[in-house]
């Protein structure tokens, strides 16, 4: 499924660091979330943005043959774990990366991925490239 059109290209910032508030007063907290939140209203009102949410810290982690674990996860407080995402319809890779630099949450260390949306699972891309006769089907 492709979110490309009019010439744009899809990009997905992922906010990595669930704990980066933390050593921050309430009132730098709700700086920050404020400086977030306009962030975000402005790229919606420049039709750069097409959606975008918080993660609550909780969920499922699933994997197994046919699901068969499933563990409490991610661990709340990391580095690593996903706090949130913005679905960006931009120009250019480079369009997404200056939006990406401008993340309020980058002072305080919160990590930022900028990740392109593929035209095609890239799995499906290399089984068709490997058989030429899946491709034409």
């Amino acid at each position: 499924m492709s979110t490309h059109s009019n010439n744009q290209e899809g990009y997905l910032l992922i906010f990595r660091g669930t704990d980066w508030h933390k050593g921050l007063s309430p009132e730098e907290m709700q700086q920050v979330v404020g400086r977030w939140k306009a962030w975000f209203d402005r790229l919606m009102a420049e039709g750069k943005v097409a959606g975008g949410n918080p993660l609550e810290n909780s969920g499922k982690v699933i994997s197994g043959r046919q699901g068969s674990v499933v563990a409490d996860g991610p661990f709340t407080e990391s580095k690593e774990a996903i706090g949130g995402y913005f679905l960006l319809t931009v120009q250019t890779e480079s369009e997404a990366l200056a939006i990406a630099r401008q993340c309020p949450g980058l002072p305080y260390g919160a990590v930022v991925e900028l990740r392109p949306i593929a035209e095609m699972c890239p799995v499906a891309r290399e089984a068709y490239a490997a058989s030429p006769a899946m491709a034409a089907a």
